[in-house]
């Protein structure tokens, strides 16, 4: 929820929440500010006042601001530390135009919807991750994650104020289990306070089992009423789950188990398949691009349903990407690929391409060069394991690219519906500890986020500590296919369809053909195969009409 506040000279635009505002406020009290209000906002604004550009190094939060000094005609803007909250910016002339979306900026006359080259390569090459700091739309940026700006009469001035820094790790294993459950319990309380209704999403699985397990316990030490908890599930899922060694038992199984273990009041929102497709133009629509395909339209519809009864929901997402869960971790064809693991297709995505389009750009020219340059920012200490060095290159391209995409989704879908998601495993304080962990230590008994197991093995039940790691939510119901497949082919039926312009026909006829397995890798991840690569096309479609950007390349 985007708030304005004005005190004497300065005025701030503000979307976000501070964590820390209790402590910020003691600080300004001792230094003889009054506060008036409850809001976060003012003590914001007058931290800022207080602090000036170093307020950036004393917050814990989620937030994207501007704040107007009237006396000085200086505008500084500032994005929090994993850029959850997002701040979008161009330069026309003498004037900055920002705002928390693109669809905004277009709104002020002579800002142009322009893909060049270079968005392209983001589009098809990187997409749906995204180069920080970049966008589709030619001259039009995001401020990056952990970057603040200042823009006066000289221009704009940009500065990083935050980083993982490498160094060694000196806490015994013992002592580094007892400072991660501080920081989780820290994190995660803190951002339960609300004045809005509050509940936590529960899939079942590890990381959205330990936040509901600490926010139940918190409820109940401040003899609240039981926390309302809510999962997603398909219609037909438990008739068409199949079992299998990865995933023995259905997601429904685990969220009720753990849900019944922790006394939650657990809400169950169950979605049909065509509703999920149909959904798929709003998720585009929220990102201004096209994006995970269903994998965003079911968030985006599970925030509606939920913004009924609640208004913020604390969230397991970063996990993964933090305590090093994800196969990409693990796997030696991941791990050698020299590219971006999560999006190995790189022959594929050129393959997609217009050939016309194709003779002109390279994909994998452009893939490489991102994943180098990301790559040289890495510090990788002289004491480094040759494993702890090998992970700490593949968790550096994990928080800055994969858990921005997540973030990007989560952010989005929810804001799309009024509804505001927290991420207590974002919290700069426990990636900054995570971080300089040996690698033989995360991943503890050669488990996917091994060590995060470990220190929950006294408060949580085996069959969540020990339980595999599991795509959620996921489709288990065929009729999805056959939509989503429907859509593309009407979409195909007419030559003229803007995606003719963009990408290869023969090859989306042949994708159509196969029911997608003409494109032998995943488009992103784990779960953007088959189905969701249909849905992902229908989405670039529904962007080329809605937002009819001008291709100049």
């Amino acid at each position: 929820m985007i708030e304005k506040y004005s005190f004497g000279t300065y005025v701030i635009v503000y979307n976000g929440q501070i964590y820390n505002t209790k402590e910020l406020k003691e600080t300004l009290l001792e230094h003889n500010f009054t506060i008036n209000t409850h809001s976060d906002t003012e003590v914001l604004l007058k931290s800022y006042i207080y602090y000036g550009k170093n307020v950036v190094n004393y917050l814990n939060g989620i937030f994207a601001f501007a704040v107007w000094d009237t006396s000085k005609n200086e505008l500084f803007l500032a994005r929090d530390h994993f850029g959850v909250k997002p701040l979008f910016y161009t330069l026309l002339d003498d004037t900055l135009i920002f705002g928390s979306e693109i669809k905004a900026l277009f709104k002020y006359p002579g800002v142009e919807k322009t893909v060049d080259s270079q968005g392209i390569s983001e589009l098809f090459g990187i997409g749906p991750a995204h180069t920080p700091g970049t966008t589709v739309f030619k001259d039009i940026f995001e401020l990056k994650p952990a970057h603040f700006a200042v823009y006066n009469t000289s221009g704009i001035h940009i500065e990083r104020y935050w980083k993982l820094h490498s160094k060694e790790h000196t806490d015994s294993l013992g002592k580094t289990c007892e400072h991660l459950k501080y920081l989780l319990n820290d994190s995660i309380t803190r951002q339960l306070v609300s004045d809005m209704p509050l509940c936590t999403f529960l899939s079942g699985g590890l990381d959205s089992s330990i936040i509901t397990k600490f926010a139940a316990d918190y409820y109940k030490s401040q003899g609240l009423p039981p926390l309302d908890t809510y999962s997603i599930d398909y219609v037909d899922n438990d008739k068409n789950f199949v079992k299998s060694d990865f995933q023995p038992n259905s997601d429904t199984f685990y969220v009720d188990f753990i849900s019944k273990r922790l006394g939650t009041n657990h809400h169950k929102i169950v979605i049909d398949t065509p509703e999920l497709a149909d959904a798929l133009e709003d998720a585009m629509i929220a990102r201004d691009m096209p994006g995970m395909a269903d994998i965003d339209s079911s968030l985006l519809l599970f925030c509606k349903y939920v913004k009924k009864d609640m208004t913020v929901s604390l969230t397991g997402e970063c996990a993964d990407e933090i305590f090093g869960g994800y196969p990409w971790f693990f796997r030696e064809d991941a791990l050698k690929s020299n590219t971006f693991p999560w999006s190995i297709s790189i022959k594929e995505r050129q393959h997609l391409l217009n050939p016309s389009i194709g003779e002109k750009i390279n994909l994998k020219d452009y893939i490489d060069y991102r994943y180098n340059e990301s790559l040289s920012e890495v510090e990788i200490l002289d004491t480094d394991s040759k494993e702890t060095a090998e992970k700490r290159k593949i968790s550096h391209l994990t928080l800055n690219w994969f858990m921005q995409t997540l973030l990007d989704r989560s952010d989005r879908m929810a804001m799309y519906n009024g509804f505001e998601l927290r991420v207590p495993f974002c919290d700069y304080r426990l990636a900054e500890y995570v971080w300089n962990i040996p690698w033989e230590w995360k991943a503890l008994k050669g488990r996917e986020k091994g060590l995060l197991r470990y220190i929950c093995k006294d408060f949580l039940p085996s069959e969540i500590v020990d339980r595999k790691k599991s795509p959620y939510p996921k489709t288990h119901n065929p009729t999805y296919l056959a939509k989503v497949k429907g859509m593309l082919s009407k979409i195909m039926e007419n030559k003229n369809a803007p995606i003719n312009n963009l990408l290869n026909r023969k090859y989306i006829l042949q994708i159509l053909e196969t029911n997608g397995k003409a494109f032998t890798r995943p488009w992103f991840g784990q779960l953007m195969v088959g189905p969701q690569l249909m849905a992902y096309l229908i989405q670039v479609n529904q962007w080329l009409e809605k937002y009819e950007p001008k291709i100049k390349i």
